[in-house]
């Protein structure tokens, strides 16, 4: 099995559509990415802290390929993201990077840091 694990922090994000503190709103947004990036979304889990609406959000999508989760700071205007792909009997790279871009463009940050690590075995 092989992989790609993609991750991007993201800081000073102006947020224009509330994503981080609107948890039911993030998640479905995660989950029409993925499908439309070809991505198979299994199961989702999406918490958002209280107080509701001013606190962040965490959340993940379970994924055929492997998972996206995702957690906001909007006190500090911050964002993780973790997306891994699993390469097995096709290559979902391209994928994973479509789904990480799409993501960060809805925060509109002034600085990300991505990140990018193989995994899993080479025959």
């Amino acid at each position: 099995m092989q992989g790609l694990h993609l991750t991007a922090d993201l800081s000073g994000c102006r947020d224009p559509a509330g994503l981080m503190r609107d948890g039911a709103a993030l998640a479905a947004l995660c989950e029409r990415l993925a499908s439309e990036v070809g991505l198979t979304v299994v199961g989702r889990q999406f918490h958002a802290f209280a107080p509701q609406g001013t606190a962040g959000v965490t959340g993940v999508l379970l994924l055929a390929e492997s998972h996206l989760a995702v957690h906001t700071w909007p006190e500090l205007s911050a964002v993780t993201l973790d997306v891994f792909v699993c390469n097995f009997g096709s290559n979902n790279s391209d994928k994973a990077r479509q789904l990480v871009d799409a993501l960060v463009q809805r925060f509109e940050p002034r600085h990300v840091q991505h990140q990018q690590l193989a995994r899993g075995h080479r025959a």
